[in-house]
């Protein structure tokens, strides 16, 4: 039987706690309506998965910028899931309380898996560029993962269409990166979220040594 690491079970907890909410959403509303979510997840925990192949290694090669530029193509979609609360405004029939519950669990799980894979690419970037130039990557990585964040949710475009409609893709894009002034409103939504992921993923990486003081003095 195989054992999964204690961070496996740590998601599959939470992955079992979403789908028992859906389960019971759906049973209840008789309704599909938040089973996107699952799909979702899914595409949260594809850099997830890349990312693990992406720890330090002696020798980096071009298979590890190639994993690393398909994990940042898909980096957005773990941060999107936090725009699913939107839905809260619907009139569903079922209480706000248990929807706020089941989207608020689903993003948390998204951004779990978003900031433990960019964990991973930070600690590999020290690799490749060292160790000043790591804190503006990483920045750099959350503006243009809240810039795809603002391309889904507001745009509609997805990971998928830089393969299936990459030439509108790229005019959409182009189009605000030569136009910014004509397009405030997306370097608002961006930079605001930029600074929304950094705080939070700051936080995380150091909380474990708030706890350890905490314990220390304690």
């Amino acid at each position: 039987m195989k054992k999964f690491p204690a961070l496996e079970k740590l998601l599959l907890a939470w992955f079992f706690f979403i789908a028992c909410l859906i389960a019971c959403r759906i049973y209840f509303s008789g309704s599909l309506l938040f089973i996107f979510l699952v799909w979702n997840i899914f595409l949260a925990w594809i850099p997830f998965f890349i990312s693990s192949y992406l720890q330090p290694v002696q020798t980096v090669t071009w298979k590890h910028y190639g994993l690393m530029f398909a994990w940042l193509l898909f980096f957005p979609n773990s941060l999107y899931i936090i725009t699913d609360l939107i839905h809260l405004d619907r009139e569903t029939g079922i209480p706000k309380w248990f929807d706020a519950i089941l989207i608020f669990s689903a993003s948390a799980a998204g951004l779990m898996m978003a900031f433990i894979s960019l964990y991973r690419v930070e600690k590999f970037l020290h690799k490749i560029v060292g160790g000043k130039f790591v804190n503006p990557l990483i920045i750099l990585i959350l503006f243009l993962g809240s810039f795809g964040v603002y391309l889904g949710r507001f745009l509609r475009w997805n990971s998928w269409d830089i393969i299936s409609n990459p030439i509108r893709l790229f005019m959409s894009i182009g189009g605000r990166i030569l136009f910014p002034l004509d397009h405030l409103y997306t370097w608002g939504v961006t930079s605001l979220l930029t600074v929304l992921f950094y705080l939070i993923y700051y936080s995380a990486k150091k909380l474990p040594g708030y706890l350890y003081r905490a314990n220390q003095n304690s």
